[in-house]
């Protein structure tokens, strides 16, 4: 799959496909970005973590500070 064809999907499947969380999943808020993209977030019960974001969506979406 070209770099442009893969880039339309990921798009695709961000804007297009809401998928609810399911039971060992939750929404976060992001609070910071610390590079190599690690971002800082915040959980609903007040708990920060420090996660990776998944290769395929690198380069492909952007997380507004």
């Amino acid at each position: 799959m070209s770099k442009a064809t893969k880039r339309k999907h990921v798009t695709k499947e961000v804007l297009d496909e809401y998928v609810l969380p399911e039971e060992n999943q939750q929404i976060v808020k992001v609070v910071a970005g610390k590079g190599n993209n690690l971002h800082e977030i915040l959980t609903a019960d007040n708990q920060t973590f420090l996660v990776s974001m998944p290769t395929r969506f690198r380069k492909n979406v952007w997380i507004k500070r």
